[in-house]
């Protein structure tokens, strides 16, 4: 159990939703879970990032381009939630 007010533990379920965190936050976020989700053997995420102005999802989108870990991400389809959500697939 957590303690700590300030770290907020979160599911390992392939599904990251950054609607909830601070800007500031979305780095190390979207990193630590990716680490997480390689290590539970997950094949793909998904980030919600929202529709809004797009300015996170192209901080999302940077951040991914950059990663060691990612094969390649693609804006969701339609039954994923479109230009508001990412499918990261990772490398083996």
């Amino acid at each position: 159990m957590n303690d700590d007010p300030e770290i907020v533990e979160l599911p390992i379920d392939g599904e990251l939703d950054l609607h909830t965190f601070k800007p500031g936050e979305v780095k190390d976020l979207v990193s630590d879970y990716i680490e997480a989700a390689k290590k539970k053997g997950l094949p793909q995420i998904r980030i919600i990032h929202g529709k809004g102005t797009g300015a996170l999802r192209k901080t999302v989108h940077a951040l991914l381009s950059r990663h060691p870990d990612v094969r390649e991400f693609h804006l969701a389809d339609e039954t994923a939630g479109s230009w508001g959500a990412t499918i990261v697939s990772f490398k083996k």
